[in-house]
């Protein structure tokens, strides 16, 4: 018997396709330096307490040294989840994140009193002080924010209460995260070949893409019979985050969780609700998606494990990691050589953390803070899926790079409501290139079916993600319990809603809530839905209109949290408190699932 392919473990990695972290320290030793000198800090934010209203000057000195210790404690944090990321066995780094999380804590508790206190000034008094002394105005926003949420904000002691219990509300995404990449192992499966192979979380998609349809059911059902044994560790879990989410938004006021999480963004909450909506009104549309899905692949039942095959067969769209950059450069020259040449450098500067081994994370991200480069998690297979993942996350990376290229301190960190903008106009200028660059039918077909499996994975997908994310917190707000049934009965049914009559929904899918980290992440995933409505309306104007909207987008990225996200969308030219983004971008789904059809038929 072939032996099975193994994950290669940390040591045994090329450094070339590793991330470099020594631009945020050169050892670990100037990392134990940083943390010592960032808990140094906690004496000099408490001094502070009682003086922000003396005058203008003890105000601004106030808000510098919160930004300065900020600064410092987030390049501590990010060297140790990153360390922690790229190998969860490693003890060492697992404990230097537990470490940089409480330090996080205590500093947050030590500055607990910083917004409790301004709010204790009068806004008449605070307007004196902007106007006494110059070097203040650079604030001026950020006061304004914390004024809009005066009716939100707790006395002092209090602050400093729900500041200590971060480290303890944060232990279901911790527990989450350990059990989902460092404990759970999943089995062998045997591949098209026969040979066998360990089924990871890199590797799942992989599977689900292959043409056999043996070995797409085979990992499917490995993975959730894997979760099926930890459902009730996973359910209670997950309840226990739901819970933290509700109780942080009950004692600061809030009528729900939702309406909490969303006004932290300045965003209205029909923003979410309109979202559902419209998917909603556009099921129709998908149900005629996955019919054709069925159609083509000559199913007699379309199961889950087949949605992600690729409809059109015998065409090379595989690439190589380095064949994934110089595409993904290409794709890029609407945006202009300055944006192309950052790409570059991120490329031969060591933002990127390759391809899989033991322990990695899962899945991929955009990292860094201020002061340290963008860094780009990936376990990269050779697909164009994986094309896709890396130029979303290199616009993260960009979006990072020039907001705090731009911004001060206080104002280099987008909210969560835009960052997922400029990575989905990635995908989207990606696909426009590719379509532009091929006569092949074939593969203009594949290169479509993937933009629809685009829409498919972050708009409709999220989307019920969404909708599942708020019935839960609903549910818990009546008072219900979430156990493992409920959990999965609902998901269920979800998946049958938004599937239709010609997807074969299979029990196992049920459980696809207990391996989904995003719902860790406090009502995040409908922003992926947003943003991919905003990214489309935006990359039709790049496209069609050139310069002037080039202009708008890129002072869109250097914007930071300078604005409102909403505002900073409207400039670069996008409302994104009406539906009609999230209307234009399924009609474009539409229109695209009507290209793509035309030609099956054509064959």
């Amino acid at each position: 018997m072939t032996e099975a392919k193994r994950i290669p473990k940390r040591s045994e990695m090329d450094p070339k396709y590793m991330w470099d972290l020594t631009p945020i320290f050169e050892s670990d030793d100037e990392w134990e330096k940083a943390f010592q000198e960032v808990k140094a800090y906690i004496t000099q934010c408490q001094a502070l307490q009682g003086t922000l209203g003396d005058s203008a000057e003890s105000l601004l000195k106030g808000l510098r040294l919160q930004d300065q210790v900020n600064m410092k404690l987030l390049k501590v944090y990010v060297y140790a989840h990153l360390k922690k990321d790229e190998d969860s066995t490693n003890a060492k780094y697992v404990a230097y994140n537990d470490r940089a999380s409480s330090l996080a804590n205590d500093i947050q508790n030590a500055l607990s009193f910083v917004v409790p206190e301004i709010l204790s000034i009068e806004e008449d008094t605070i307007t004196q002080f902007l106007q006494e002394n110059e070097d203040l105005t650079l604030y001026r926003h950020a006061l304004d924010e914390i004024n809009r949420q005066r009716e939100h904000v707790l006395s002092a002691s209090e602050e400093s209460i729900i500041a200590r219990a971060g480290e303890v509300t944060s232990a279901p995404s911790n527990i989450f995260s350990m059990i989902n990449n460092a404990d759970m192992k999943f089995p062998r499966i045997k591949d098209e070949n026969g040979e066998e192979q360990e089924l990871t979380h890199g590797r799942y998609v992989h599977f689900m893409e292959n043409n056999s349809r043996r070995v797409r059911q085979d990992a499917f059902e490995a993975m959730y019979d894997t979760y099926k044994k930890q459902k009730n560790t996973l359910a209670a879990t997950l309840n226990a985050s739901v819970k933290k989410n509700i109780f942080y938004s009950r004692v600061r006021r809030y009528p729900s969780a939702l309406e909490a999480s969303v006004q932290k963004d300045n965003v209205p909450s029909k923003v979410y609700e309109q979202l559902i909506q419209a998917i909603h009104e556009y099921l129709p549309v998908f149900h005629r998606y996955v019919a054709l899905r069925k159609k083509v692949l000559e199913l007699d039942e379309h199961h889950m494990y087949d949605i992600y095959v690729p409809l059109v067969q015998e065409v090379n769209m595989k690439y190589s990691f380095e064949e994934a950059k110089d595409l993904v450069l290409s794709s890029l020259t609407p945006l202009g050589e300055e944006y192309r040449d950052i790409v570059n450098k991120g490329y031969e500067s060591g933002w990127i953390d390759v391809y899989e081994n033991e322990g990695k994370r899962s899945g991929a991200y955009s990292s860094g803070t201020y002061g340290t480069p963008p860094y780009i998690l990936l376990n990269y297979q050779d697909n164009l899926d994986n094309v896709y993942t890396l130029t979303h996350e290199m616009g993260h990376s960009l979006h990072s790079y020039y907001s705090r290229r731009e911004q001060p301190f206080v104002y280099s960190n987008y909210t969560i409501f835009v960052a997922e903008v400029a990575s989905t106009l990635n995908e989207a200028l990606l696909t426009d290139h590719l379509l532009k660059t091929t006569e092949d039918k074939k593969r203009k077909m594949y290169i479509l079916n993937h933009y629809l499996d685009s829409f498919r994975g972050t708009v409709f997908r999220q989307a019920m993600f969404a909708e599942f994310e708020k019935i839960i917190h609903e549910k818990v707000e009546r008072g219900e319990a979430l156990t493992p049934d409920s959990l999965s009965e609902l998901y269920y049914d979800l998946n049958v809603k938004y599937f239709g009559p010609d997807m074969k929904v299979d029990e196992d899918i049920a459980l696809e809530w207990a391996r989904i980290p995003h719902f860790y992440y406090n009502f995040y995933v409908y922003k992926y839905a947003t943003g991919f409505s905003a990214a489309t309306a935006l990359s039709k104007q790049i496209l069609e209109q050139g310069q002037p909207a080039v202009d708008r987008y890129l002072q869109f990225l250097k914007g930071g949290s300078s604005k409102y996200p909403i505002d900073l969308l409207k400039q670069a030219g996008v409302d994104m408190t009406s539906p009609d983004p999230v209307r234009q971008a399924l009609q474009v789904f539409e229109q695209t699932l009507d290209e793509f059809e035309a030609l099956v038929l054509d064959k």
